[in-house]
Order: C-alpha cells, then structure tokens, then sequence
C-alpha cells in the first residue's frame, strides 16, 4: 500500500530527527579525534538540510564524510540508512540500520526505525519482531511511534484488525499524532467505515495542512456519505492546490466512471 509506504518513511525520519539531538559514543582521546568527532555531527547536519532541500547527491557526500570522520556516529549512519531508502537502495539502508544497531544495539529507536524499513521491503514478521522490541523496551521514551509503526506494517500486510489495534494504542499515548490519524482513516475507508474515516481525517486535518492523500480520503469518505457539498469542496482544493498529484489523477478517474454511469 503506497501510502503505508510513505508513512513508514516518514516515522523513521521522526526517529532520526530525534535521534541527532543525541551525544555521539566516540570517546575522546586528543584535539584530532575531538575536531573529527565535531566536523562528523556538522556534516550529518548539513546533510539533513540537503535532503530536505532535496539535494540528495550533497547529502549523501557529507554523510560519507560524516562516517568516515567518526565511525561511531549513530546518526550518520541512520541518516544514510535514510537517505538509501529514499533513492531506493533498500538493501544499502538496511545495512547501515545494522551498522547503528552493532553500535548501540539495545537503542529502541534504532530496532523501531530498522523494523519499519523491513516492513516496507516486504519483510514484514521481521519487522514487526524488530518493532515490537521498541515499544516493549520500558525505556523507550516515544513508545507512541514504534506502535503507529507496528500499525502500518500491518496495515501493508491487510491485517486491518491488528493495524487498528496498534494504531489506536499508539493514539492513547499521542492523541494527536498524525501519523497515526491518517492511518486509522485509511482503516476506514479500506473497512467500509466512512463515518469513522471523516471523523478521523478531520482530526488530522485539525493539526496539519491538508496533503494530497489526505484531501483524497476525505473525498472518498464524503461522497460514499453522500455529502456532496463536501465531497466539491474537497475535490476542488485537492485539483487546485495539487493537480499533478497521483490522487488528482484518481480523482479524474473517479470523475469519468461517474460521467460513464450516468
């Protein structure tokens, strides 16, 4: 499911940002070592910046750098595990998740990050087994992420009894985590529960600026509610503020079978 997909992306980019705020393992032993262990955490920072500026060949230079100057620095290596996966290079970012885990292996962030890429290459009981040593780690201070990442592995795998399980354990911590909202629409939508994915998008609507799959389940939740003025209004904010979108393209389909039953 794409939209799982995306979601699993965006929750270990949650776990990593968090994680760079973190103090590198590198013990310190003169001036050299100190300014490496420095130039490393600048580097793995300028780099961030590059991805989101979605200069991906710059970043993924100063991330090498950033590796080879500290060798011990978990967020360079989780930071590249991101950027292989947003180019595709699944099998690359998996190794470097590995990395970071021999590094520091009892870190419940890591197995939380590492478990969502393998729930996104296909590997789904293995990442749900790395998942859950996150969210049952007593420690891990977010348990929150690792149970909305639980959910849409499972949500990718059609289990929508689990996904909803987990993801609903994930909204008792953070009522108001998005990741977790939109997933619990999609539940609805996939489960014929319209009024429960309206009710759900609009909480989620309520904290972030509408995206393209956002506007498009609400779209599909009000028109198999039958509100048509909501299901217009909708459907013209996501054709205007996103028209190049793969939902804007679904909503022309969804607008010819229409014409063609009528």
């Amino acid at each position: 499911m794409r939209h799982a997909v995306i979601r699993f992306l965006l929750s270990m980019l949650i776990v990593m940002l968090v994680a760079c705020s973190s103090t590198s393992t590198t013990t310190i032993g003169d001036d050299q070592e100190a300014n490496l262990v420095e130039a490393s955490k600048l580097n793995v920072e300028l780099a961030l910046g590059y991805i989101q500026r979605d200069q991906l060949g710059v970043a993924q230079e100063k991330l090498d750098k950033a590796v080879k100057q500290d060798p011990r620095n978990i967020d360079a290596f989780t930071t590249m595990a991101y950027l292989k996966t947003l180019i595709g290079e699944n099998q690359e970012a998996i190794n470097f998740y590995l990395d970071a885990i021999d590094i520091k292996p009892k870190d419940p962030g890591l197995h939380n990050s590492y478990g969502g890429l393998l729930c996104k290459v296909g590997k789904i009981e293995e990442g749900l087994k790395e998942i859950s040593l996150a969210y049952e780690n007593p420690f891990y201070d977010t348990p929150y992420l690792a149970f909305a990442n639980a959910g849409n592995c499972y949500l990718k795998q059609g289990n929508l009894q689990q996904a909803e399980l987990m993801l609903r354990k994930a909204l008792r911590v953070n009522p108001n985590y998005t990741g977790a909202l939109i997933s619990m629409a999609e539940i609805g939508i996939d489960s014929k529960r319209y009024m429960m994915a309206r009710a759900y998008i609009q909480r989620y609507h309520a904290q972030v600026k509408p995206t393209p799959e956002s506007l498009w389940l609400q779209i599909q939740a009000e028109k198999a509610l039958g509100d048509k003025e909501h299901y217009l209004k909708y459907a013209k904010q996501l054709l205007s503020e996103f028209p190049d979108s793969e939902e804007a393209g679904l909503l022309h389909e969804l607008a010819r079978d229409e014409r063609k039953q009528n």
